[in-house]
């Protein structure tokens, strides 16, 4: 049977599926924000983990935010069986014309066929099930050469729209709760709006993290210029470990007028994209914060070691001037391992100096 042509005129409700990490789902923002703009008339829903889903919450295109949990099937296969009709039902009652999958997990793949839309589109990834689940597919998931937005924004494409610059914002809407929040430390510590430096330098993977020694020279230089220094992390036991470890580096016989201030594991998504949005620089690794930190329009200093900063670098459809900083000794990188050889330990992390992150700081600072 031949595919119905697409019409966006036709379209009144779509849902996006972004089955992935907090970066990931950030930057699938886009799609939401497109699909609005070509079907004003159309509801836009997304599903995604209950853990990302800050990262969408509030987003201006957004009418339902349907979420799953992962700690489902830690809870026994009655209650995860449960939970996943519950979700499968609301689905079935939106009545999708349109199902975005943007992803290769082979759960949007049943659903389509569960839901069963007028449209559908993937990236290609197998033949067979996989291929005869969609209506349209795109070439890849990934793609080392083009930035992560680009790639996404190739499933709307593949349905033949074609993204204007304004489509290729990404968007993350703290909240007012959020804004109160960090707007009460920043009084709490004194500090004011654009006069700061925030410092992120913690990662889930050890092996995309510069060293902790090097980061507190970082720190002790741009402090020694009269930069205040925010330093923030995740809860998570190891990325306060390096934070401490930061602390514990830095030189206590270095000139530095300027203050430093730890808030590693105080703060959620939210406040962090807060914070962020109010500091003169954002200095981080390959993280959703750096993401968050670019999404909010903050210049930022980016720190890449193996993984591929043309895929996933800070993301400048507003040219805010950011900075990608990686070692220019070592020709194998990116590797996309974790590590040299899968060690752990990224050789072109542990080796890149001071001076070189320093000088793009600088540059944004000037």
């Amino acid at each position: 049977m031949p595919i119905e042509a697409f019409s966006p005129a036709s379209l009144r409700r779509v849902l996006v599926i972004k089955l992935r990490h907090h970066g990931d789902v950030l930057l699938a923002t886009p799609v939401l924000s497109m699909l609005k703009r070509v079907a004003p008339q159309c509801e836009v829903d997304a599903l995604a983990y209950a853990d990302t889903a800050p990262m969408l919450e509030g987003h201006p295109a957004l009418a339902q935010l349907h979420l799953i949990d992962r700690n489902w099937k830690r809870q026994g296969l009655w209650r995860q069986a449960a939970a996943e009709w519950k979700l499968i039902s609301e689905l079935r009652t939106r009545r999708y014309d349109l199902v975005v999958h943007l992803s290769v997990h082979t759960r949007g793949a049943w659903l389509v066929r569960l839901l069963r839309p007028r449209w559908s589109v993937a990236p290609q990834f197998r033949v067979g099930f996989w291929a005869n689940s969609f209506t349209h597919l795109y070439p890849a998931q990934s793609d080392p050469l083009r930035h992560t937005v680009e790639t996404n924004l190739d499933s709307l494409r593949a349905l033949g729209l074609e993204p204007t610059a304004a489509d290729k914002v990404v968007t993350m809407v703290p909240g007012a709760k959020a804004e109160a929040r960090v707007a009460g430390l920043l009084a709490e510590h004194g500090l004011q709006t654009g006069a700061f430096v925030h410092v992120h330098p913690a990662s889930r993977w050890a092996f995309k993290c510069w060293p902790a020694e090097r980061v507190a020279a970082l720190c002790d230089a741009l402090a020694a210029k009269g930069w205040p220094i925010v330093l923030s992390s995740a809860p998570d036991a190891n990325e306060k470990a390096l934070i401490a470890a930061v602390c514990a580096a830095r030189d206590k016989n270095a000139v530095s007028p300027a203050p430093t201030f730890d808030i590693s594991g105080q703060l959620s998504l939210k406040e962090l994209a807060a914070l962020t949005a109010q500091a003169k620089l954002f200095v981080g690794v390959d993280s959703a914060p750096m993401h968050i930190a670019a999404a909010m329009g903050t210049p930022v200093v980016a720190i890449f070691g193996p993984s591929g900063d043309l895929e996933w670098g800070p993301w400048d459809p507003l040219q805010s001037g950011h900075r990608i900083v990686a070692s220019n000794t070592h020709p194998c990188r990116p590797c996309g391992m974790a590590g040299c050889n899968d060690s752990k330990i990224s050789d072109c992390l542990t080796t890149l100096p001071v001076a070189q992150v320093l000088s793009a700081c600088e540059d944004l600072l000037a």
